[in-house]
């Protein structure tokens, strides 16, 4: 409703904004910004408006002037959606049981809905949203950060549990999961949630590092993410790309993956290490050999059968040149068989990937 009054003001259709904006503030009674432009548009009727809202009176006015500014900017930005044709390249393979997953971008104040359809990914809706005071690359408890990475819902909170500040309710992240506690980032209580009652959006940068929405689309997302299957991309540097270049990406993660099986299949040791990074850590700090060791099943046999089944491939969408890999594997020695569940991080170093970091789910 905002980008239509938005677009009536670009064409001089002064009366037809003002009917829009009538309308908007009637639905939306609590939707400050809306509120703003509607006195403007009432100002416009007797003299020139060269600003989003007349001078504020005090520090404190200007203060949530400038708030309102900022969220005007970003649900204008997002009017320049991503071309019809592009998909973000953060999002590889969701597995058969993914039925959605969720783009944040930080850069648009945007979260995107995509549904997946017996593997192609298709764009559903997506929101505004506000993130932390300080921005995104969350690293320590309190600040104000919103962290950058793949996760997963871990629960589910209803409103009537929590205090009116979360709205209608929250959606705990499982932050931070293995690869941040690797990097040394700490801190808790990650979660995408409403608003008070009072309030319909929050600006842009005004959190202590979740995903805030408003009650509205809260709701709409509670009903379709999953916990521990809807996974959640957080970015600072998320693309959309033409899905050629996706699809590239995704046969390059296969490929990698592939490798890795087909040298565990063999048991040459020396052959898997070559696939692991120097800097390899686990999430128990061991290096590339211990950990190689200590995964490997029924030590010694020589016919082995090694299986991957439900893949999922992820780019950080981040600065970071990282794939996120996780899968099922399925070990088989004669009458003896291992199930497993791993995570596996490559980073691309010089032209190869290696893997920097693998862990049991």
């Amino acid at each position: 409703m905002l980008a239509e009054i938005y677009k009536d003001l670009a064409e001089n259709h002064l009366r037809d904004a003002q009917a829009k904006a009538d309308a908007l503030v009637e639905a939306y009674p609590t939707f400050r910004l809306g509120h703003l432009v509607r006195g403007d548009l009432l100002l416009m009727h007797t003299r020139p408006v060269v600003n989003l809202g007349a001078p504020a009176l005090n520090k404190e006015a200007e203060s949530r002037l400038q708030d309102l500014r900022r969220e005007a900017a970003a649900r204008l930005r997002a009017e320049a959606r991503p071309a019809g044709e592009l998909q973000p390249r953060a999002l590889l393979q969701l597995r058969k049981d993914q039925r959605h997953a969720l783009i944040v971008d930080a850069r648009r104040s945007r979260v995107y809905l995509y549904e997946n359809r017996n593997g192609d990914i298709r764009y559903v809706s997506d929101y505004y949203f506000s993130q932390g005071k300080l921005g995104v690359n969350k690293v320590k408890e309190g600040d104000m950060r919103t962290p950058v990475g793949v996760y997963y819902i871990s629960g589910r909170l209803s409103g009537a549990r929590l205090p009116d500040f979360y709205g209608k309710g929250a959606l705990p992240l499982d932050y931070p999961n293995s690869w941040d506690k690797l990097n040394g980032r700490s801190g808790s209580g990650i979660w995408i949630h409403g608003v008070p009652p009072e309030t319909f959006s929050r600006a842009p940068l005004s959190t202590d590092g979740c995903v805030v929405v408003s009650n509205d689309d809260l709701q709409k997302l509670s009903r379709i993410v999953e916990v521990g299957k809807t996974p959640i991309l957080i970015g600072d540097q998320v693309e959309f790309v033409k899905p050629s270049v996706r699809e590239n990406d995704r046969k390059l993660a296969d490929s990698l993956l592939e490798g890795w099986r087909r040298d565990a299949e063999r048991r040459d040791s020396d052959q898997l290490r070559t696939h692991y990074s120097a800097r390899f850590k686990s999430i128990n700090d061991e290096k590339a050999d211990a950990w190689i060791t200590r995964q490997q099943f029924l030590p010694g046999a020589k016919r082995v059968h090694v299986a991957l089944q439900d893949t999922s491939h992820f780019r950080q969408p981040s600065q970071e040149d990282i794939i996120i890999s996780t899968f099922t594997q399925q070990t088989a020695v004669g009458k003896f068989h291992h199930t497993v569940r791993l995570r596996q991080y490559w980073a691309r170093e010089g032209n190869e990937w290696k893997i920097v970091s693998e862990s049991v789910l």
